[in-house]
């Protein structure tokens, strides 16, 4: 392990440690100007963009000088919040070395790829930069909520359209290159208020909705139940449920949120089709419910015989020694936007899935080493 590359990286991830940027708020304009003026002088095309004033993306170009695959790294800057303060043993904006590890909020998700990341651009700059083809880095907000202002808008708006994309995540430096797609839904009831005193004098939206609910779940046990590829499983959760007033009132209005993760051979707009079609079947008066969609992409399957996993397998052999891990994926990343681009997307880095979204989270500094001498073998392979 180098010395230098290991307290070059504890320094960088100390530092984006210190800047915040939990979701919400969703401000992101610190700690990407941060990384823009590292990338911008290590002689990179920098452009930072946004499509909601606060929430900041960065994106650095390096192209080689012959024709090539163009290749795209990927980390969130948001983070989730500090949660229950007394639950955290130091400081969540100050970074703690101990035992090998760093502490501080995000310094596993996903603070600690980035770091890996920046230190992986610079180091790539050093060298004379790709021999061919184009390397992007792109640092990106708005991955917590699933919100439009990040990555969903650099592919919108043509920014990043890659080969390959890679993407910090918390893997113990194995790959996912399957993902589940996730489909949001909402589904509102309505009734007619009066006393509790007298219930029959109104319509209980809540009872309706448990109706409803009701039939989704028992529908969902049966068919969910035969959806299984490997260890991804196609599942259904309630999320939220609301309504009514007062405890001495009949509900008039009641509001339900569903999470349904799908196989990638699962399409988000069937998905809704089928949800409608069992809370139509339950044949409540047609003005007294409604079933909308709110948001959902589909899922992913990235050829394990592809140009960069095939890079990343050759890389982890000849680094550590060890055969990579295939891992499955229990949450949804930001590569879920290029879906349906026919292109290889990668979820890879330091770190164990576990401490992410949980007080006093780390990353090994180890970890973090091994990741970066991967990567940068990866894109010898890839770009020369």
């Amino acid at each position: 392990m180098s010395k230098k590359m290991q307290s070059e990286l504890v320094a960088i991830l100390t530092d984006l440690i210190a800047l915040p940027s939990p979701y919400p708020p969703g401000t992101s304009v610190e700690i990407c100007a941060y990384a823009a003026r590292r990338l911008k002088k290590a002689g990179y095309k920098v452009e930072t963009v946004a499509k909601t004033r606060g929430v900041d993306n960065v994106v650095a170009r390096m192209k080689g000088k012959a024709k090539g695959p163009v290749i795209a790294f990927n980390a969130h800057v948001d983070t989730v919040g500090v949660g229950e303060r007394t639950n955290w043993k130091s400081d969540p904006f100050k970074a703690l070395v101990k035992g090998g590890l760093v502490y501080g909020l995000g310094a596993g998700n996903c603070k600690g790829s980035m770091a890996v990341q920046i230190w992986l651009a610079e180091e790539i700059a050093r060298r004379g930069g790709p021999a061919k083809g184009e390397l992007i880095f792109t640092f990106v907000a708005d991955e917590e909520n699933l919100g439009p202002d990040g990555m969903e808008y650099l592919r919108k708006t043509g920014k990043v359209r890659p080969d390959a994309l890679i993407l910090g995540a918390q893997t113990e430096n194995n790959l996912i290159v399957a993902e589940r797609g996730v489909m949001w839904a909402r589904i509102t009831t309505k009734g007619r208020a009066a006393h509790a005193g007298n219930p029959a004098a109104g319509d209980n939206a809540i009872l309706r909705m448990m109706r409803l609910v009701g039939a989704l779940n028992s529908y969902y046990g049966k068919a969910l139940a035969r959806r299984v590829s490997g260890a991804m499983k196609s599942t259904v959760n309630i999320g939220m449920f609301h309504g009514g007033h007062n405890t001495n009132v009949v509900p008039s209005a009641c509001t339900v949120e569903i999470d349904r993760r799908l196989l990638p051979n699962e399409k988000v707009k069937d998905a809704f089709k089928e949800l409608k079609s069992v809370i139509d079947g339950v044949r409540e008066p047609r003005g007294l419910y409604t079933v909308e969609f709110l948001t959902g992409t589909n899922g992913f399957f990235a050829p394990e015989n592809g140009a960069a996993v095939g890079a990343f397998e050759a890389a982890v052999k000849a680094k550590t020694g060890r055969k990579v891990k295939f891992l499955n994926a229990t949450g949804v990343s930001d590569g879920r936007y290029y879906a349906d681009d026919g292109i290889e997307i990668i979820n890879f880095g330091p770190g164990s899935g576990a401490q992410g979204h949980a007080a006093n989270e780390s990353v090994p500094i180890a970890g973090m080493v091994e990741a970066v001498e991967i990567q940068m073998d990866v894109v010898k392979r890839l770009l020369g």
